[in-house]
Order: C-alpha cells, then structure tokens, then sequence
C-alpha cells in the first residue's frame, strides 16, 4: 500500500519542519546543550506540526549518534541513520509509546502507563511517552498523570499535545514546557505543497494549490490530505477544475464576481450569478462562508487599510488586490446588514431541503430598492 502524501513527506529534523521556526529554534538549543526537558506541552491547531516534532524530539533523546559523539550532538538534530532513529521513524520503537488520548482516557489507561513508567528503557536511554489529544483525558486520569509529572523517573519525557489548550489544567501545565504551534500561512502550505509535486514529478497550477491552501486553514496536514486526494483521481496534472470537480470548492475568482455585484447592489445579475453556480453543482455551504470570508476582509480594509500586512499571510497577491479594490468602493452599513444576513442564511441552509433559499432571500433583503 502506497504511504499517505503527509506521511511520505513528514519531516525527519527540525530543519525540515516549516512555519514554527521559534519552535524548533528553542528545542534545537536546548538538545545542542543537552538541557532536555522532561515534560513538554505541544499546543496549536490541527496539522501543524505538534506530533511531528514530538517525533524528532524522542529521536533526538535516543539518537545514539548523538551520545557517542559530542560534536554531533551540538547540532540539536538527530542523525536518522542509527538504529534507534530508524526504529523510531518506523514506528516500533518499544521505548517511544504514543497514546492517543481521545480513545485512551481513563484512570485504568494511566495507572498502566504509570506502572510503565517505573521500568527502564528495554534499549535506549530514555523512555518518552507521547500523549496525543491530552485534553480529552478525565479528571482522575490528569491527576494520576500530575503524580507522576511532579516527580518524574530521570529515564522519562513525557511530550504532550493537544488543540484545545484551555482544557488542561493548569496544575499540568505548569510542569512542562509549553510551546504554542501556529497555524501556516497560505505561502508556506503552498511552497510545501510545490516541493512535493516536484519530487512527484506531477504538474500544477498555482492557483489550484492556492486554492487547497485555503481550504485547509493552516493546517499542513488537511492540505497534503486534499492533494492526496486529487492526484489519487486525477493523476499527473492538478488544476483549479480538478480542485473544483473534488472538493466541490468554488474557484476565487468566481466568489471575487459573485462579491463584486453584492458590492456594487446588482439584485438581478447577484441571483442569475447563484443560480448558475448551484446549477453547476458547487457546494453552495462553502460558497456563502466564501463570500462572508471575502466581505469580512473587505469590511476590515475598509475600516483600516493596514491589516492588509496581516491578509498577506492568507492570501495570494491577487486576492489581496481584489479585496483592496473592493474595500475603497465599500458602504460600511451595507457591507455589515449583508454580513449578519449571510451568516443567518449559512444556518438556516443547514436544515433547509433547499439549502439555496435562505441564500437567495438573504442577497434579495439587502440588495432590493
């Protein structure tokens, strides 16, 4: 079986991981000075980084490279080549133990870890216990987990990680190192992407890779699954139709016309521009959060021209240019009735067996004479 885009191309050293240089700065120093922690707090949204560099963190404590040769290990990178680098990447490892929280979180899960943690590494010098999803395990479960956090055996790192930070108590948060992980921008998720079709010797269009970028909201990871995908049905070439005919996403610059006669109040053309798309089968749901992405940013540029040096992270170069042209013919009360009336719409689309009206009368509210 074929392995998965995002796992072929997982990054096997920190140099390799993009978008949380900080990140990777700090745990590259502190390896280079031999000052491991031994517990460690990953949190940031999905698919950015936080079980990959979890990984490299548990190869860079075993490497045996590393703690045969000091000048190496100033590095702060593990040398992948050993043999406990290599049975890491595999996944077999007996002394890494990853446990996926959301389906491991009970008191009897960690009171077998507990009495894991008490025996000494099979083969290596330490034994790391990544704990994905952290926040799903019960009251009992953090609290046995504190024990042992409070004194931890010198042979453990613990590495936890999870999306929703605010659900771990602080009593667990304050014995570790806590690393907050971003989500990437749309350049470097399309760099990446980019680098990847190369090496699969695949063709592309920007725009196409542009538009997974966006769709995947700064997650890494959703943007290789997406292109996964694509190329599995679609082969050698990827293309903004192929993007489309898939993953039922509206091209920007059809939302761009779509938004351009909301703007300028053209009732009659707004409803034939949404009939044609929902006649062309285009997921309509996507289509409204589009157009309210695209009027929100133009209401914010609107309101103040600076943030446009935060859209840059975002969006491309041509969006941005279309939003600052929209933005300078703004009316801001019109712009802010038509957002709160989308946004209705997008609810009410959800239980409607005509999922289009809601959308319809939402565009003809704020657009008649």
């Amino acid at each position: 079986m074929a392995l998965a885009i995002y796992r072929k191309y997982r990054p096997k050293k920190l140099a390799d991981v993009i978008g949380q240089e900080n990140i990777t700065t700090i745990i590259k120093n502190s390896a280079a000075e031999g000052k491991l922690a031994h517990a460690y707090l990953f949190y940031g949204p999905r698919g950015t980084g936080k079980t990959t560099i979890a990984r490299i963190l548990s190869k860079i404590a075993e490497c045996e490279t590393r703690q045969k040769d000091p000048e190496f290990a100033k590095k702060g990178e593990p040398c992948n080549k050993c043999q406990a680098c290599l049975t890491i990447d595999s996944g077999q490892m007996l002394d890494v133990v990853e446990i996926d929280a959301a389906s491991n979180r009970g008191i009897d899960e960690i009171r077998d870890l507990k009495e894991n943690i008490k025996t000494l590494p099979s083969l290596y010098k330490y034994k790391v216990f990544i704990i994905d999803e952290v926040h799903m395990l019960t009251i009992q479960a953090f609290n046995a987990l504190l024990k042992t956090l409070e004194e931890p055996p010198q042979h453990v790192i613990f590495i936890l990680a999870t999306t929703e930070y605010e659900k771990v108590p602080a009593t667990i948060i304050s014995r570790t190192q806590r690393f907050h992980f971003r989500k990437l921008t749309l350049q470097e998720i399309v760099t990446k992407l980019e680098s990847i079709l190369k090496s699969e010797k695949i063709s592309h269009h920007k725009e196409a890779l542009e538009m997974i970028a966006y769709l995947a909201d700064g997650s890494l990871r959703d943007a290789e699954s997406l292109l996964d995908q694509i190329i599995s049905l679609r082969g050698a070439n990827i293309t903004v139709q192929n993007v489309e005919d898939i993953l039922g996403k509206v091209d920007f610059s059809k939302t761009i016309g779509m938004c351009d006669l909301l703007i300028k109040g053209d009732l009659q053309k707004s409803l034939e521009y949404l009939y044609d798309i929902s006649n062309q089968g285009y997921n309509m749901f996507q289509f409204n959060k589009d157009i309210t992405e695209y009027l929100r940013r133009v209401l914010s540029l609107h309101l103040n021209p600076s943030l446009e040096t935060m859209f840059i992270r975002e969006l491309a170069e041509s969006e941005i240019k279309e939003i600052k042209q929209h933005a300078a013919i703004a009316d801001t009360d019109k712009t802010i009735n038509l957002l709160k009336s989308l946004i209705t719409a997008y609810s009410q689309m959800k239980y409607n067996p005509f999922p289009i009206v809601p959308f319809e009368v939402a565009i003809i509210e704020n657009l008649k004479k």
